[in-house]
């Protein structure tokens, strides 16, 4: 082990000491000796070690574990430390910017425990709240994080939706437009991504030179049927050179394999030796098939609904007809509710929940009874402004740890809506989940479950729990369930919509937005729900103002 490696074991014990708030003269200690012995210009593992102790900024204490690391090759103080950090707050020391400090709070005060979370409390201004976090720090934590995403790889659909547009255009300057055809997981819509895959009609050998450039992208791979380039923001691009049959290509690569796999067991491999294609409806046309998008092509069942002609006419992002569940700067969305409301009504929208978060949620400044009588005087002022437009009352209810909401019965009844939701001690058995959750369901005064598994995409599991009874059990009390858009959440996931529809519980795309442009977060709700084939009538925020208001009568007269 050389001294770079020892002073790297001490660096890091430093600093998760400090993570972990200990005494701040030790953690120091061991930061000196790391840097004294990184300018060592001696190996420490060929020194005599009773002269350890002696050399300039270490002593006995460090000299014992210099040892230690050198007879062993690990430090048993320093392993504790690792073991007992969970692995998400380690990985925030890769963050520019984030110190050992700050991540104490982030993860002691915050309670959050990974680096997808910490993104999505910047999101949501939360951090300003906190000591040693103002607009400032928090921008530069949240641009820190968004490259540190960029170079592990892995990106959320929004994120890819975002740059789309301009790699489709580049390519299509460099082959045609005829020559070009998206592909792969982004066209089948999947929640999360790892390469943009596009066919190019051209041969390898014509592909490589159009991409020597004085900025080349990274070529990783050089297989028989692709090429894997690295672009210079870390998405990885895959191509598929092509000499024909464009289209039969891109339908081999844009489902799954189940599908595919019946797809070809029906019979239909023969059409792929038929010849070119000039589209993909025409394939199936000659399998005798309506088209089916690629974001059904998922479950091989799909085909048997298409071939009975019962394909879902999917949700589409005009259907929404109001925003359910927003944040404002009551309590920790940055804009205010008339900023919203009139953002909407610009934008053709017929209402507006206000959702804010209820008096448990101190670290979004959660509204407390006498703030919550002070909004829906509010609210009642700028209803007789913005009429027709209407602005509904409703929380963000904390699920307690024990499935109670945070509020007593007469406050939760005061609201035309109430949103459940989980937003603290997120790390449960399942057992504690479901029975949290049911809990909460039943109370009669909730009317949506929000973010039903707590998940951050890439970031953090959802609480575990069983789907199947919580979805039972929201038909049984009438409760409708979020689908919340936020790109981060996506939550009820997709492959749960099917079964909700079979049980008749109603789903509701929701932005969960903390400032005007998350409002329109709402259509990465609708792209991931028309996988699991919602349709605009099962939809609650597809409901125009007159059906949302008899539906929130239905259900209140059904419940209490």
């Amino acid at each position: 082990m050389n001294n770079a490696d020892i002073a790297e074991h001490f660096s890091l014990l430093s600093k998760l000491m400090d993570i972990n708030g200990e005494n701040t003269f030790k953690s120091k200690t061991y930061s000196i000796a790391a840097f004294h012995i990184e300018k060592l210009e001696f190996p420490l593992a060929e020194t005599d070690r009773s002269a350890i102790a002696a050399i300039k900024g270490l002593g006995p204490s460090v000299a014992a574990k210099v040892t230690e690391l050198l007879d062993t090759g690990s430090m048993a103080t320093l392993q504790d430390f690792i073991e007992t950090t969970p692995e998400g707050v380690r990985e925030m020391l890769r963050i520019k910017g984030l110190g050992p400090k700050k991540i104490y709070t982030v993860w002691k005060e915050m309670g959050i425990q990974s680096i997808g979370e910490l993104e999505y409390a910047c999101n949501e201004n939360r951090l300003t709240r906190y000591k040693g976090f103002g607009a400032k720090t928090q921008a530069n934590v949240l641009e820190a994080i968004q490259f540190y995403n960029q170079h592990i790889g892995h990106f959320l659909f929004a994120q890819i939706h975002a740059v789309f547009p301009a790699i489709q255009s580049y390519l299509e300057n460099l082959f045609g437009k005829d020559k070009v055809a998206v592909t792969g997981d982004y066209r089948r819509q999947m929640l999360t991504i790892k390469e943009l895959e596009f066919i190019i009609a051209a041969s390898k050998e014509n592909i490589h030179p159009k991409f020597q450039t004085a900025y080349p992208p990274e070529l990783l791979e050089d297989n028989e049927g692709s090429m894997l380039y690295k672009l210079t923001n870390g998405l990885k691009l895959r191509l598929y050179p092509v000499k024909e049959h464009i289209f039969t290509k891109q339908f081999l690569t844009s489902c799954s394999e189940s599908f595919r796999d019946k797809f070809f067991a029906d019979g239909n491999r023969a059409l792929f030796d038929a010849g070119s294609y000039n589209s993909e409806p025409e394939i199936f046309e000659k399998a005798g098939l309506p088209y089916i998008a690629p974001y059904l092509r998922e479950s091989p069942a799909i085909l048997e609904r298409a071939r009975q002609h019962e394909l879902p006419e999917v949700i589409q992002v005009s259907d929404i007809k109001g925003m359910i569940h927003n944040h404002s700067n009551w309590s920790d969305g940055m804009n205010t509710i008339e900023e919203l409301a009139n953002d909407l009504i610009k934008n053709k929208f017929e209402y507006l929940v206000m959702s804010d978060h209820s008096k448990t949620a101190a670290y979004a400044n959660g509204l407390s009874e006498e703030k919550i009588i002070q909004q829906h005087q509010y609210i009642d002022e700028l209803n007789k402004k913005l009429a027709p437009f209407k602005i509904f009352k409703s929380i963000e209810s904390d699920i307690l740890n024990d499935g109670s909401l945070d509020y007593s019965a007469e406050v939760l009844g005061s609201f035309d809506l109430v949103i459940a939701s989980v937003h603290s001690n997120l790390y449960m058995s399942g057992e504690k989940a479901m029975q949290r959750l049911i809990r909460a369901i039943e109370n009669p005064y909730t009317t949506i479950l929000g973010h039903p598994t707590g998940r951050l995409l890439l970031s953090r599991n959802g609480y575990p729990i069983d789907h199947k009874k919580i979805i039972d059990a929201c038909a049984a009390n009438n409760v409708v369930i979020e689908i919340n858009a936020n790109p981060h959440r996506l939550d009820l996931d997709w492959k749960w919509i099917p079964y909700a529809l079979e049980k008749n519980v109603l789903l509701s795309i929701n932005p969960d937005a903390h400032s005007i442009s998350g409002l329109y977060d709402i259509k990465y709700g609708v792209l991931a729900s028309q996988k699991g084939g919602l349709t605009a009538a099962h939809n609650l925020s597809s409901f125009s103002l007159h059906q949302f208001e008899a539906c929130l009568e239905k259900i209140k007269a059904a419940k209490l």
